[in-house]
């Protein structure tokens, strides 16, 4: 359980901060002090703890970019929906990721992925893309400092 509480909008904040220190800067060590120690991993297709993520990500080609549509909070939980492009031909990754928030730090984690598909791939005859990401996103307020 939390000690130090934070507001929704301090952990939103965070999240986009830790994500972007360590899927586009790869800043391991400014990202140690994004995420607990006793970081609790939930997906399936990463190693478990702190260590499994930090290691998925220095495997990872140097083109992997993450960039966020959507943020959301409540209490210490933080949804953030976003796209994982450059993973080295593979098609890019839409996320939509669940993180829980202990003393200011990441403590827990779950995703649900899916591969992005293009019109022509998709049953709906939609595009998920980055255009329409940046498209959402000219949309949206600015949550830099959300």
């Amino acid at each position: 359980m939390s000690t130090a509480k934070t507001t929704p909008e301090q952990n939103k904040a965070l999240v986009l901060e830790a994500f972007d220190t360590l899927f586009n800067q790869r800043d391991y060590d400014a990202a140690s002090r994004f995420w607990s120690e006793t970081y609790i991993q939930h997906s399936a297709h990463i190693e478990p703890g702190r260590d499994g993520l930090f290691n998925l990500i220095r495997s990872a080609p140097d083109t992997l970019r993450y960039e966020y549509q959507l943020i959301l909070a409540e209490g210490d939980y933080v949804i953030v929906h976003g796209r994982f492009s450059g993973r080295g031909g593979a098609p890019a990754w839409i996320a939509a990721d669940v993180v829980r928030i202990e003393d200011g730090r990441l403590a827990e984690h779950w995703d649900v992925l899916q591969d992005e598909a293009t019109r022509e791939q998709s049953k709906a005859e939609i595009r998920c893309s980055a255009t329409l990401f940046q498209q959402r996103r000219k949309s949206l307020p600015d949550q830099k400092h959300v």
